[in-house]
């Protein structure tokens, strides 16, 4: 699969690089069913949106650079333009769906809240009846997209059935969605950082889109998030500083360039203000990281070699059964490749 570029050079992956042949994959919308363990190591973004349903899970999902626990009936929400990548355990069971950006835009209206708050909590815990109902929609979708008179309409009232669902179960835990309902101008505040950050970074220029004055703007930050209007635009640039020095080789210097800075030593100086390191420390304690999943990978790979030789030497029998499941080992080899070469090219 190829990765196409964003300006950026941040790996951007789109939906048609998921297409198969299959006849459930349609232009607009991509079902996958989910078993046994997957892995993305290196970290990328989807121009698309994607919904993952978990039944039976184990394993971490990295997204913007939080860990978060993979486990028993979960709804994962992924945005376009988020970095993530995940270690999904054997014996997992789900289904996934891609949805293009048009056709996600055909039932967003059913998401109850800002779309900053499903950025802030994109694992979602679900009931039995939730995760029954959720099923049995994600199960509909597929029999509607392998059927061959399949109709887009009903697709789509499907997933907004989908979305309605995601949205009762996310009250529960959105415990600052009467935030958001009842001073509407801070989620419209976050949707304008997010659309000018890298050219704006005064909280003059928000206040004016919002019609109010700076101070004001400061005033309900501080009321409703705890936090100053000017740390929530420097949050946003230093969200998207480590997505570049993560998923980009792009120099320090570029990145800074990227990101509206003319002096790349002041953005320096910035990162380390917000984060207590430097954008270059934080690159490197990556590239730590990825080394010693690869020594671990490595040694994961001798293990089985050792146990399939033991298997010949003191039983046969049972080391020919276990080459029929050369699968499981050939795919730590593909692992341990990828992340060999991965690193080598860091």
């Amino acid at each position: 699969m190829s990765a196409k570029k964003t300006d950026q050079n941040i790996p951007l992956l789109g939906l048609q690089e998921f297409k198969t042949n299959q006849d459930r994959d349609s232009d607009q919308l991509i079902f996958n069913e989910l078993h046994g363990e997957r892995h993305i190591h290196k970290p990328h973004q989807h121009d698309f949106f994607i919904i993952v349903l978990f039944d039976e899970a184990k394993g971490v999902h990295n997204i913007d650079f939080i860990d978060y626990k993979i486990g028993n009936k979960q709804i994962h929400l992924l945005f376009p333009g988020q970095v993530h990548k995940w270690n999904i355990e054997p014996d997992t069971t789900g289904y996934q769906l891609m949805i293009d950006r048009d056709f996600f835009e055909s039932f967003s209206s059913s998401f109850r809240f800002s779309f900053a708050q499903y950025h802030n909590h994109p694992v979602i815990e679900l009931s039995q009846e939730s995760y029954n109902l959720l099923q049995y929609e994600f199960l509909a979708i597929k029999n509607e997209l392998e059927s061959a008179d399949c109709l887009q309409e009903l697709i789509s009232s499907r997933t907004a059935v989908l979305a309605s669902i995601i949205s009762k179960e996310a009250a529960k835990i959105f415990s600052d969605h009467d935030i958001y309902q009842t001073e509407s101008r801070i989620a419209r505040f976050q949707e304008l950082i997010d659309a000018y950050f890298k050219e704006e970074k005064l909280v003059s220029f928000y206040a004016s889109k919002l019609h109010i004055s700076a101070n004001y703007l400061n005033i309900l930050c501080k009321k409703h998030l705890k936090i100053s209007a000017t740390q929530l635009i420097q949050q946003r640039i230093i969200l998207e500083s480590k997505r570049h020095l993560k998923a980009t080789s792009l120099s320090v210097k570029e990145i800074a360039f990227e990101l509206g800075f003319v002096d790349h030593a002041y953005f320096s100086n910035f990162f380390k203000t917000q984060t207590g390191i430097t954008p270059t420390n934080f690159r490197e304690q990556l590239s730590w990281n990825k080394f010693f999943r690869f020594v671990n990978d490595l040694n994961s790979i001798f293990v089985q070699i050792i146990n399939l030789y033991e298997g010949l030497k003191y039983n046969p029998k049972r080391f020919f059964k276990k080459l029929c499941a050369w699968s499981s080992w050939t795919d730590s080899w593909l692992k341990f490749s990828e992340y060999r070469n991965s690193f080598c090219n860091y």
